[in-house]
């Protein structure tokens, strides 16, 4: 069973992805509005993956006997410069939710949930991957400066990004 700090600490989690997964529904829908479906599609994958580490989170409160709540959240923005505007905005987002699963490790770690410890690893992992795809994106945005032809290589190239569910769901 799952003590009442950590539950507490998922179910805040839980909204945070929940948040999370919000934010980059409104960065692709900001996408789509300047011409941008490929970078507006890898968005909405952001999307898919965000709601998909909630319902993980929110499954494991439940598996672990516990009760898992839904909190609201402050609305997402919804107005950027340009594409490079939105990935620094994800980059720094996915920061933030690094040290939002880290804090989570720690609570694990200082209530000796051994089994919170292990479930969360995968998203420790995770959160590698996502920082380091958003920054490679950042990096590539930079390289093309002013570059149409550029920039829609790259909108095709992150159109063709789909939706794989982690393993074990």
């Amino acid at each position: 069973m799952i003590n009442e700090k950590m539950q507490d600490a998922f179910n805040k989690q839980v909204t945070a992805e929940f948040y999370s997964a919000h934010l980059y529904l409104s960065m692709a829908a900001y996408l789509e509005s300047i011409d941008l479906p490929g970078f507006a599609n890898w968005m909405r994958i952001q999307y898919q993956e965000e709601v998909s580490h909630a319902m993980k989170m929110f499954d494991y409160v439940v598996e672990r006997d516990g009760r898992a709540t839904i909190t609201g959240f402050e609305d997402p923005q919804v107005e950027w410069k340009s594409a490079l505007d939105i990935f620094e905005g994800a980059y720094s987002h996915e920061q933030k939710v690094t040290g939002l699963i880290n804090n989570l490790m720690d609570i694990a770690i200082t209530e000796k949930d051994h089994a919170a410890n292990i479930f969360l690893q995968w998203f420790v992992n995770e959160q590698v991957e996502e920082e380091a795809s958003a920054k490679g994106i950042i990096q590539q945005l930079k390289m093309l400066g002013d570059s149409k032809g550029g920039l829609f290589q790259m909108d095709r190239e992150l159109g063709q990004r789909v939706f794989t569910p982690p393993a074990s769901e």
